[in-house]
């Protein structure tokens, strides 16, 4: 052959049975197959084999299989990111004319979801209280095709009777969904209680190093499987096998994270709650805050995610002044790193207007938290 042709068809072959601790990244788009009655173009790769890259190499495969072992689930997709697993459940399970109920407290970007590109395919989203529990049935018409939980709500932190809502969907034959993130899909064990998909943006606690951006969308019937499946493929969410190789990593070490960040968060979220400056602290394993008991019920653990509502003595200037004069802490969105986080929201639509402007949201990290209550300390010296 020309040396131009053994570039691309190299005879030569390397040692085979190479064995490591640390999982390969697979990358790949084009699938070749043996034959032509061996081809397929089938998304279904874990019953027909690999056929094409967008359906995921074996490294989003494995870290597909790992999630779904670790939530007890039939099946795992990997989508983009958090948001992307939101809208592949919606275009799942909606079409025009659907209803869909939403807490409201949940995240924000799902909520404009809701009120953007979902309000102009003619799908119905009304917002509901996420302390309704069974109640919910009201709220359910002969068109909702799904109900969303969040618990913890994102900032406010409620946490939602899930048990009750699935009871009274299950009555109407109403998918559930549930945005499992804070517990990283192993402190809240959604499909035990009764939930149908459950969804992770492990962008946070299973990549957990604040590099990579991935979702997670686990089903727990074949006939989800299916429905997630067919629309997953059409949607072509592809994911980067690079991005899954670190979530494999970060899987490895998500116990003793999250171990860590526990720890560290119920010492500096119970040193806030004696602070004169606040007026309450919504983190859901501390017996003051809303749903304490329906955690205590349902949840194995608590991770680095709470929020600090000031006394209302304070404006929203002064809080901005706080979180600014804050060095350790980092302001940034996202959540579940190993560096502290924090973020003050002027205008949030999911708290009573009164609040505005007085709610902080930390996440805690890896650092020392002696150090950051320190950090805090000087902040809050600042306000005087």
């Amino acid at each position: 052959m020309n040396w131009r042709t053994r570039l691309i068809h190299s005879q030569r072959t390397i040692p085979q049975g190479f064995q490591s601790l640390a999982p390969a990244t697979h990358r790949g788009s084009t699938i070749v197959f043996d034959s032509m009655a061996t081809v397929s173009d089938s998304w279904q790769q874990f019953e027909r084999g690999y056929t094409y890259g967008v359906y995921g190499t074996p490294t989003a495969l494995q870290l597909a299989a790992r999630i779904a072992e670790i939530e007890g689930a039939r099946h795992t997709f990997l989508t983009p990111g958090g948001q992307a697993a939101i809208a592949l459940i919606y275009f799942s399970f909606c079409s025009a004319g659907s209803h869909v109920l939403l807490p409201r407290n949940a995240y924000g970007p799902s909520t404009e979801l809701a009120a953007g590109l979902l309000k102009r395919l003619n799908v119905h989203v009304d917002r509901y209280d996420p302390a309704i529990g069974g109640d919910i049935a009201k709220l359910i018409q002969p068109n909702t095709s799904l109900i969303w939980c969040e618990s913890p709500g994102s900032v406010t932190m409620e946490i939602q009777d899930v048990p009750a809502i699935v009871a009274a969907a299950r009555a109407s034959n109403v998918t559930v969904a549930l945005d499992n993130t804070y517990s990283a899909g192993v402190f809240f064990d959604a499909f035990s209680f009764g939930v149908d998909i459950s969804m992770q943006a492990l962008t946070k606690y299973v990549g957990g190093h604040s590099d990579l951006l991935l979702g997670s969308v686990s089903v727990n019937s074949e006939a989800a499987y299916k429905q997630v499946g067919g629309t997953l493929r059409q949607l072509g969410m592809a994911v980067s096998p690079d991005d899954c190789t670190l979530a494999l990593r970060g899987l490895q070490t998500l116990a003793v994270r999250l171990d860590a960040l526990q720890r560290s968060t119920l010492t500096i979220a119970t040193w806030l709650a004696q602070r004169p400056e606040i007026d309450s602290v919504r983190h859901p394993a501390l017996s003051g805050c809303p749903g304490h008991a329906l955690w205590q019920r349902d949840f194995t653990g608590s991770s680095s995610l709470f929020s600090m509502l000031f006394a209302d003595r304070y404006t929203p200037r002064q809080v901005n002044s706080f979180v600014d004069a804050l060095q350790l802490f980092k302001i940034g969105w996202s959540w579940g790193g190993f560096t502290s986080l924090a973020m003050a929201y002027p205008a949030l639509n999911r708290l009573d207007p009164k609040y505005h402007g007085r709610i902080v949201r930390l996440n805690i990290g890896l650092e020392d938290p002696a150090d950051l209550i320190e950090d805090l300390s000087r902040a809050f010296a600042t306000l005087a």
